[in-house]
């Protein structure tokens, strides 16, 4: 028996399936070619979608991923962050969440390639694993996202899962990786006084939810709402296609005018000025012969007589007038490349470059704990007493510093040897007094990590000080990605950020997150900068993580409502 489709109820949270003379449609996607979804944009079912639907989505899923590289360092091109996101909402929308699983991993991967060249210094293999990890992120997300995409106002829930993904990344597998976070492509731009607010997840969220409300414009089509009654067939037509002209221009123009919105709101978010208070800090970069996986080189102490000859290079110029006196003197993580606590020699060479300069001196070491640990430590070497207070680092590199899984990798993985002794994690804040001012001292990989450099400031920490050694991966992209990610601290916190790079780059960064001064690569040089104290808070370090927790509750609130809505759909049209 065939069924008169006039009898089928309608579906709750669904849209009815329109006549093809209906006078008034919910609005329709700009393409038709999805399984069953419900909300704004259905009411349209088709069983599959056509080769080239599957073509143009599979584009789109990769000009997107490329466009949201190119925002990223070093080049920059920060707007097409929303606009690549945009493209990849596009490649999403309406399919069903299988199909959004395996484009969302395709849309990851032509993205973190590229972003993740720089671990092509450990290997191909490394740098192809990591990729193929962190892609299964956004496929998930993806495959939920193809579920909210059924809700209105879904560019609201879709970025908030964009937020959650990110949020996984940084916490698994081995400790998470949050590099290459979308807000990390945005430290100069209209949407950097986000992270003053809500931190680096208000960020991401802002330019996702940007990006998704261009999308919105493009891809749901308004349909004619019904005019006013007519005598006659021509009239009622004319009625109908100037409130379809009137209704589409409006439902066009309000998601393009809410992205709009979305940056430049960021303008009424309020911020901390000066407080009247300023040091000179002086940065010594001394760089290192090597690169590569052996950036230190063969000929031993040559790391830590490099250090200490630019501190004495800088103490000189400081002499001659070139320079004025620092306060402090910050050098890089691995600025010496000897135990200070287990060498006489490396004691005396630290000793007599500090005692040279005249002040107290942050020095990068890696220290040894007991006879089978080490600790990567920021230690405060006073010219009077020596070395005194330190910081151990809390965010340990994986496979760099320490060994996951350590039986089973270095049976199965060579070049896992390479990390020798295991490192211990410091359990404590990087509030160490030195000189005048209490640091907060941040150690290299650390910076992406929203609750580390937090908490550092939480404990007093003014200004930030990031010690770095990338000089394994100098010239690659990660030594300006990851000051961009100083540019966002400085910006969240309302601190100065002071990084010291032993092969570059290292830099000084204002509190509004302009970068003042920084060097080149792979070449010795100094400098003193003079850098504002501050010690106002943010609204975004005083709340902590509650912005984005707020969002990933708001996404799984979302992807629940849209299952369940679809789970009760799917037993209507069964007839159960």
């Amino acid at each position: 028996m065939v069924q008169d489709k006039t009898s089928v109820p309608p579906v709750p949270g669904r849209e009815p399936a329109p006549e093809a003379d209906a006078p008034d449609t919910a609005d329709t996607p700009a393409d038709t070619d999805s399984a069953s979804s419900s909300g704004e944009g259905d009411g349209v079912r088709v069983k599959g979608e056509g080769r080239w639907v599957l073509a143009a989505r599979v584009a789109a899923m990769v000009a997107g991923g490329l466009l949201l590289y190119t925002a990223f360092p070093p080049l920059d091109w920060w707007l097409c962050a929303p606009v690549g996101i945009g493209l990849i909402v596009a490649g999403l929308y309406r399919a069903r969440p299988r199909r959004a699983a395996w484009l969302g991993y395709l849309g990851a991967a032509v993205f973190l390639f590229p972003a993740l060249a720089w671990v092509r210094t450990i290997g191909d293999d490394v740098w192809v694993m990591l990729v193929a990890t962190e892609s299964v992120f956004y496929a998930v997300m993806a495959a939920l996202a193809a579920l909210v995409f059924r809700l209105r106002l879904w560019p609201l829930w879709f970025g908030a899962l964009w937020v959650t993904m990110e949020w996984a990344r940084g916490l698994v597998p081995v400790g998470g990786f949050p590099w290459a976070r979308v807000a990390f492509s945005q430290g100069e731009s209209l949407f950097t006084s986000y992270a003053a607010l809500g931190g680096a997840p208000l960020v991401s969220f802002a330019v996702t939810l940007c990006g998704a409300l261009l999308a919105h414009a493009v891809l749901v089509r308004p349909a004619a709402t019904a005019g006013k009654a007519a005598d006659t067939a021509a009239d009622k037509a004319a009625d109908k296609a100037a409130g379809k002209a009137v209704n589409k221009a409006v439902r066009r123009a309000v998601p393009v005018a809410a992205a709009l919105a979305v940056p430049l709101l960021t303008l009424a978010i309020p911020r901390p000025g000066d407080e009247g208070r300023s040091i000179n800090v002086g940065i010594v970069q001394g760089n290192v012969p090597g690169r590569g996986m052996h950036p230190l080189g063969d000929e031993p102490a040559v790391v830590l007589r490099n250090h200490a000859e630019e501190t004495k290079r800088l103490a000189d110029a400081v002499r001659a007038g070139a320079l004025p006196k620092p306060d402090i003197v910050v050098l890089p993580e691995n600025s010496t490349d000897i135990d200070p606590y287990t060498s006489a020699f490396a004691r005396q060479v630290i000793d007599e470059s500090v005692k040279y300069v005249g002040v107290p001196t942050l020095v990068g070491a890696v220290v040894a704990i007991g006879d089978e640990h080490r600790a990567t430590r920021s230690l405060v070497w006073d010219p009077v007493s020596g070395p005194g207070a330190y910081y151990d680092k809390q965010h340990l590199v994986p496979f760099g510093e320490y060994t996951p899984f350590k039986e089973i990798v270095l049976a199965l993985w060579e070049r896992a040897n390479l990390v020798g002794r295991q490192s211990v994690a410091g359990t404590e804040p990087g509030d160490l007094k030195l000189g005048p001012v209490t640091i907060g001292a941040v150690n290299c990989y650390e910076v992406a990590y929203d609750d580390t450099v937090r908490g550092t400031v939480r404990a007093g920490g003014t200004p930030l000080v990031v010690q770095t050694n990338n000089a394994s991966y100098a010239l690659s992209n990660l030594p300006p990605q990851q000051l961009a990610m100083s540019k966002l601290r400085a910006v969240e916190h309302n601190r100065a950020v002071v990084t010291a790079a032993t092969t570059g780059i290292s830099a000084y960064v204002t509190p509004d997150g302009k970068v003042s001064w920084q060097t080149r690569e792979l070449v010795p040089d100094m400098n003193v900068v003079k850098v504002p104290v501050r010690t106002q808070e943010t609204i975004a370090t005083k709340v902590g993580e509650l912005p984005e927790w707020a969002l990933m509750l708001m996404g799984a609130v979302a992807v629940g409502v849209a299952a369940r809505r679809g789970r009760r759909g799917d037993r209507m049209e069964n007839g159960s």
